[in-house]
């Protein structure tokens, strides 16, 4: 059941990214770039998403479990720290400069060609890298 509502949740997901344009890489740098013709559009898409949320968050503040009986877990952590900063300053400019975040950027995989898919190729290359450089960094911490 858990599976079927994740990808259900995914495709949901994936097809609203699609109809609000979130994965036409030239909307989303108008609408980062304020130097030239700013595209305000996606500033509805963003409040759209965040409003949900805030009720979700709300609600699941309230249960234990969630509807499929397995435990809500807990709220992130909150802190504004170094590390958290500069990774959404690099998010933020990945953004920018190719046009595509994660979930777009995996959206838009069918129909993009192969700016999408070397991106979605560098972006997990990235992840794995990062994953692999923490890993040893804890190892050496630890010896």
């Amino acid at each position: 059941m858990r599976l079927l509502i994740s990808a259900l949740s995914g495709g949901l997901f994936g097809l609203g990214l699609l109809i609000s344009g979130m994965t036409d890489t030239a909307k989303v740098q108008g609408f980062l770039d304020l130097s030239r013709d700013w595209d305000p559009t996606l500033m509805f898409v963003l409040g759209g998403a965040m409003l949900p949320m805030l009720v979700a968050w709300r609600i699941a503040a309230r249960r234990k479990r969630a509807l499929i009986g397995t435990p809500i877990p807990a709220m992130p952590d909150q802190t504004l720290d170094g590390r958290l900063i500069a990774g959404s300053v690099l998010f933020g400019l990945g953004w920018a400069l190719a046009g595509f975040c994660p979930g777009p950027a995996i959206a838009s995989l069918g129909w993009s060609g192969t700016g999408g898919v070397v991106f979605v190729i560098a972006m997990f290359v990235g992840m794995v890298g990062h994953h692999l450089y923490t890993r040893r960094r804890r190892a050496n911490c630890a010896a």
